[in-house]
């Protein structure tokens, strides 16, 4: 009988940029070392996959078309976002030091296998669907999927 891999998921309900660098930092090392990962996108997470982040499409009601219109193009810093300078600051930062960026961080994480799942409900309230998402989505899934997927974990992780 063959042994299963450890696994680990991460609920990612933030859309800031500093959450979501942690998020794929803890994702890609676990997959770097033989973990199973998973990263479940949900709410303000999903920001982090939007192929626009200025989502407005015919198919949203007001409130949905609202929350397209208000995001603010970028995704800022949870702390010290001094009015859009913070995320400037830390990418620059990241550079001196030759930090990978979030979007060369994504593209690991999709090299290593780590499996994307975007929420269902959350999609929903937010009148997003497939078109509007990058195509490295590889499920759309409800809580009740990623349960299942955190009950066989040993790491779970909200962020």
């Amino acid at each position: 009988m063959s042994e299963q891999k450890e696994k680990m998921t991460i609920i990612l309900f933030s859309g800031e940029l500093d959450k979501a660098i942690a998020a794929f930092t803890l994702a890609t090392t676990a997959a770097a070392s033989g973990m199973e990962a998973i990263i479940f996108f949900t709410f303000w997470g999903l920001n982090v996959i939007k192929k626009n982040m200025f989502v407005v499409n015919s198919k949203q009601n007001f409130l949905q078309k609202m929350f397209g219109v208000l995001n603010t193009g970028y995704l800022p810093m949870s702390k010290f976002n001094f009015l859009g300078i913070g995320p400037i600051l830390m990418k620059l930062l990241m550079k001196q030091k030759k930090v990978a960026t979030l979007l060369e961080m994504m593209k690991t994480a999709r090299s290593l296998g780590v499996k994307y799942i975007a929420c269902t409900m959350s999609c929903a309230v937010l009148g997003l669907d497939r078109d509007d998402l990058s195509c490295e989505v590889d499920e759309f899934a409800g809580a009740t999927s990623y349960l299942a997927e955190a009950k066989e974990a040993k790491v779970n992780l909200f962020i």
